[in-house]
Order: structure tokens, then C-alpha cells, then sequence
């Protein structure tokens, strides 16, 4: 029987979410795998997988006093999870220019069409608000090797946006 759980929580950034939060897992005896924290535009999000036996709706009870006290969302799912299983990155691309409507789409659909799966994407807007600058860095895999991921970064830099594309030596062991 599986049963990870993936528990999202999202609200505004405040001082204690990741303690309160993973205490009363722990007392509710659940076990905690792989998770994704991080602030967005003054807001923090966790992505947190959770072993348990208890139901989704019993570990909702579980974190309802936390949750409310500090007015955060939470959404739970049944998942399929195996640990230890990862895809490891051969590559690191970093885009940036002008932030505009598109350059995500445009630059995610053009590496889809190269073969190249997506691991991690993060991205941050710079400058300022009236010059507003949009960076993004991508980890993944070219499936279809480097050449394909070449062709798609010079699809990317035709569309007006500066994008360097490295190898990513990943040490393990």
C-alpha cells in the first residue's frame, strides 16, 4: 500500500511555517520525503511529500490549528512516490532580457521540441519596475542531445533574449 501524501501550503511569508509545520507531522507520526520550500514575491510555499497511514483528512485535522493560526492554504493529494529515484541534469540553461509576456512559453516549448526535459526551472524579475529584467534559470535533460538544445537556444536568442546554455557536471558519491 502507498501512502505518500503530497501536502501544499501556501501564505504569506512569516517567521516559523517550516518548524510549526513539520513538528506537527512529526507528532502526528508522519514520516516526511522530498520537499520544495521557497518565498515568491513575499509568500512562501512548501511542496512536502508525507508518509502516513492516517487519511488525508485526519492529517488536515492534524494541521488545522497551525494552518489557521498563521492563515495559511493547504491541499493534500494521494500520490505514487519513489524516493531516490532522480534524473540527473546534464545541462544548465540561463535566459534574461526584457521581461514581457511569452518568454517563458516560448522558451519551454521551443526545449520541448529539442528533446530536452525541464528537472528544475526557477525565475526572479530584476531591474526595476519601470525596466523590469526577467531571469530564468533551467536544469534538465537533452534526451536528444546537446546539438538539438543548441538549435532551440538559438530559436530562444532570435526572439530577442540573451540565453547561455552550459554543460552541468553533477558530483554524486
Amino acid at each position: 500500500m502507498n501512502d505518500w501524501k503530497m501536502l501544499t501550503l501556501v501564505g504569506r511569508d512569516q517567521p516559523g511555517i517550516v518548524a510549526r509545520i513539520t513538528t506537527a507531522l512529526y507528532e502526528a507520526g508522519a514520516q516526511l520525503g522530498e520537499a520544495s520550500m521557497m518565498r515568491l514575491g513575499g509568500n512562501f510555499t512548501i511542496m512536502l511529500m508525507v508518509k502516513s497511514e492516517q487519511s488525508i483528512e485526519e492529517l488536515t485535522q492534524c494541521l488545522t490549528p497551525v494552518v489557521q493560526d498563521m492563515n495559511l492554504s493547504i491541499s493534500f493529494q494521494s500520490i505514487e512516490a519513489s524516493l531516490h529515484q532522480h534524473e540527473i541534469p546534464d545541462s544548465i540553461i540561463t535566459v534574461y532580457g526584457a521581461d514581457r509576456p511569452g518568454i517563458v512559453a516560448k522558451t519551454t516549448t521551443a526545449l520541448l521540441e529539442a528533446g530536452y526535459n525541464i528537472t528544475d526551472l526557477d525565475s526572479d524579475v530584476a531591474g526595476s519596475e519601470a525596466e523590469p529584467i526577467y531571469i530564468m534559470q533551467i536544469e534538465g535533460i537533452a534526451a536528444q542531445g546537446m546539438d538539438a538544445v543548441e538549435k532551440a537556444v538559438e530559436q530562444i536568442k532570435a526572439d530577442g533574449v540573451n540565453v547561455d546554455l552550459a554543460p552541468l557536471d553533477v558530483m554524486i558519491g
